[in-house]
């Protein structure tokens, strides 16, 4: 098992032109490493995330449309395995010919010249002619010509109970689909996600409506997800061709969701699953596109139904939500940060702006009175001060998405957004990037369902509202861009390369997240990357591990150090509570022992956890505009923490940090700790591993390439032994059997109680020459960015 596919990405042979099954990690199944590629995800089977299994091919076909080719796992082993300082080098020395052929592709305006098909990454020509490459910005005098046009609607005194008169008012106005067709002709990332748009919209034509599935604790939001992929995608392919066939075809779809086709589609009396209220509000959306979108195709009666069920089956529910005390459904509205106030809230926004006007009921602007505040008292702090999404990284994808859509269609259909749109959202475009390593998300906890019409294209859209290019730019290159909402809220102007000027490192301070993201290279699959937290235990919805000083690693094209992700979400009290005895923690997953951390007395961390970050520094090295990073002598970077507080009396002093060694070459993970107990080190990993016989080092391979971690200290009396990723016999036994997780062992050292100073080496074997150094021993106090110079 690979680490857990929301890092990687899951996807389904049904959608072989999808972004949503060909893309991004988030899409369809997340966890640690990889998860297995050959389906959807259902939580209720127990599917490990962590299972390596190669990905179809015809799926990833699109994906060479997008970027070129899609290349295997693993180039040739002495092209592969570069350290950072030799890649620019090599680049120089390349052949003119391979050079000049890779700036003719670049000429044509794609950066990304292939995609990585185990992780799903945008790799990058190894070029050092930097005349394609230019700063980010908006509007240039070579790209002014595809700026939007202006709005010529705006509201003296904005109302969420007063739209724009004309069609269609959510998030793509009939003045940008004036210019579209100009702009797809002269953009080549526009004129990519249009066909990729067609492609899945036939691909969807020719399926049968989707199939009612009821998945346990889950409900049925996969159904709600794809009957909205398939909303958008219909809507916009009518739009684009005036081509009736499309609005027929989706009009089974929402016939088919009423209840009203050839097959029973849920209760009558609830067919949109208010118990779990994603499903309602990701239906409501669906039918408020479809109805807005393709409101001038629509007969009356067409119109009056779409009105009837969408009230009866989304709406309604919306407003007892609100308004019914006695009801649960509603819980998500009350000291609710996460994703579930930003869907809940954004579905039910959508559906009501759809119909206001039209509706007699008068729920529509019963609910805008009260989605919008709502979300600004909740959903709006869904990233924290520093950018991070309050549940996990995978999570982000969910909560934005919503958000995105909710505020674009206000500021749409109503000429405001009321506020929705704060700093942490110009910050949380960062998070997401910085959270992508080199080959996956740094994925801590839960990684979420299947992504389907959950996308990270909201980047596009805060990347307009707040003038941040550089999201933009990121975004277009990977694998899930192609999309509906990429469409509008892209600015085709944007210009430049994302990385250029780019930090490689950043802290993000924030208590309740307190993580690091450090990088040798923005542009290389085979670089290094190293993500390493602290932050609470709690405040994350129930979607945390019992992870303080959880870390991962990337290199030579690998991750060395992984998440397992996600457990069976529909396993008894998976989700009852983080409280420190709560059945949660006894899944392996979950539990301290799952992570790769310290783990004291055979025991899980304190859920009351507050560590501090210690120390932090960089030497500020940014990548330039050329694809080919040439690490400076002595650039590095380090941060530590204490985590004193994640563990219990028994524990007097805990700090952890991590570092770069010999120029990003080596990473150093180091631990000082004083406890009364035994305690273990603890990483889990896809590699095989051969421990050396007197214990001190061990080799890790994958594909042919070589990691060796090495005891630096203590000197003796600590040594390397393996295990299964299972968990202790001695361990309480949770509800329900853990997930399996083949194809992971854990690597681990055994301490005794006392007072330690733990220093573990990782050093890439690079195939080029370049010689791995035994750093000097620093105590953490002491790290400064001369401290370990040989």
């Amino acid at each position: 098992m690979a680490y857990h596919d929301a890092n990687n990405q899951n996807f389904s042979s049904q959608n072989l032109n999808s972004p949503y099954a060909a893309g991004d990690p988030y899409y369809n199944q997340s966890s640690g490493f990889i998860t297995p590629p050959n389906g959807e995800k259902s939580k209720g089977k127990g599917v490990s995330k962590w299972i390596k299994i190669g990905i179809p091919l015809a799926i990833l076909v699109i994906v060479g449309v997008v970027v070129g080719a899609v290349v295997g796992t693993k180039k040739s082993k002495d092209s592969s395995s570069s350290s950072p300082a030799a890649q620019s080098a090599a680049a120089a020395s390349s052949s003119s010919a391979s050079v000049n052929s890779a700036l003719e592709e670049l000429a044509t305006g794609k950066f990304a010249m292939a995609t990585n098909s185990l992780y799903m990454v945008p790799l990058y020509p190894q070029v050092t002619d930097t005349t394609v490459f230019t700063t980010p910005t908006f509007a240039s005098s070579a790209k002014a010509s595809l700026t939007w046009p202006s709005d010529t609607f705006s509201a003296a005194t904005p109302a969420a109970t007063s739209v724009r008169s004309d069609r269609p008012r959510l998030i793509a106005p009939q003045y940008k689909w004036d210019v579209l067709t100009d702009h797809i002709a002269a953009d080549p990332y526009l004129s990519y996600w249009n066909e990729t748009i067609f492609g899945n919209a036939t691909d969807w034509y020719n399926d049968e409506p989707v199939v009612y599935f009821f998945d346990g604790g889950n409900g049925i939001l996969d159904i709600a997800r794809q009957f909205k992929q398939r909303a958008k995608a219909f809507s916009y392919a009518y739009r684009m061709t005036n081509d009736t066939k499309w609005a027929d075809r989706l009009w089974v779809e929402i016939q088919n969701v009423a209840g009203n086709y050839t097959t029973s589609f849920g209760p009558d009396y609830d067919r949109w699953d208010s118990n779990h209220f994603l499903d309602t509000a990701e239906f409501s959306a669906g039918y408020g596109i479809a109805y807005d979108w393709l409101y001038d195709v629509w007969t009356d009666d067409q119109k009056a139904a779409i009105r009837f069920t969408l009230i009866e089956y989304g709406l309604s529910f919306g407003l007892q939500a609100y308004n019914n005390a006695s009801t649960y459904i509603g819980w998500w509205k009350t000291n609710t940060t996460g994703n579930w106030n930003c869907v809940c809230n954004g579905g039910l926004t959508l559906g009501s702006l759809a119909i206001l006007g039209d509706d007699d009921t008068g729920s529509a602007s019963q609910l805008l009175a009260l989605t919008v505040p709502n979300a600004l008292e909740n959903c709006a702090a869904g990233p924290t001060s520093d950018g991070t999404w309050s549940e996990t990284q995978d999570y982000w994808y969910f909560g934005t998405t919503g958000y995105a859509e909710m505020t674009s269609a206000l500021i749409t259909a109503t000429g405001s957004d009321y506020g929705m749109l704060n700093d942490a959202y110009t910050l949380t475009g960062y998070s997401h990037m910085y959270g992508q390593g080199l080959t996956q998300l740094f994925a801590v906890g839960d990684t979420g369902p299947n992504k389907f019409s959950s996308t990270a294209n909201g980047l596009f859209f805060f990347a307009s509202e707040f003038n941040e290019p550089t999201i933009a730019l990121y975004q277009r290159d990977q694998s899930d861009a192609a999309d509906p909402w990429s469409m509008f809220w892209y600015d085709a102007s944007v210009q430049g390369a994302f990385w250029d000027g780019l930090p490689l490192d950043r802290n993000f301070d924030n208590e309740i997240d307190q993580w690091v993201s450090m990088r040798s290279t923005w542009t290389d699959i085979n670089g290094t990357y190293i993500g390493m937290k602290a932050g609470m235990n709690q405040g994350r919805q129930t979607h945390n591990d019992l992870d303080c000083g959880d870390f991962v690693l990337d290199a030579m094209g690998h991750r060395w150090a992984g998440e397992l992700g996600d457990g069976n979400y529909n396993a008894l009290d998976y989700f009852s509570n983080d409280t420190q005895s709560s059945a949660r923690w006894y899944y392996y997953r979950k539990m301290t022992e799952g992570q790769n951390t310290i783990l004291v007395n055979k025991s899980n961390q304190n859920v009351l956890a507050r560590p501090t970050i210690l120390g932090y520094d960089t030497t500020n090295d940014t990548q330039g505009s050329s694809t080919v990073y040439e690490v400076a002598s002595g650039s590095t970077a380090y941060w530590y923490a204490d985590i004193t507080s994640a563990y219990f009396t028994d524990t007097s002093s805990a700090k952890r940090g991590v570092r770069f060694i010999n120029n990003r070459t080596q990473m150093l993970v180091q631990d000082e700790i004083t406890t009364t107990s035994p305690f273990q080190w603890r990483m889990h990993t896809n590699a095989t591993v051969s421990v050396s016989s007197d214990g001190t080092k061990a080799t890790l391979t994958i594909d042919g390439d070589e990691m060796i971690v090495s005891i630096l200290s203590p000197s003796s009396g600590a040594t390397f032994t393996t295990s299964a990723a299972v968990r202790f016999d001695t361990d309480p036994i949770p509800p329900e059997a853990d997930q399996p997780n083949p194809g992971v062992t854990v690597l681990i050292i055994e301490m005794d109680a006392g007072t330690a100073n733990l220093q573990v080496l990782f050093s890439p074997q690079w195939n080029d020459g370049t010689s791995s150094v035994t750093p000097p021993s620093v105590d953490l106090a002491n790290w400064s960015l001369t401290s370990h110079n040989t």
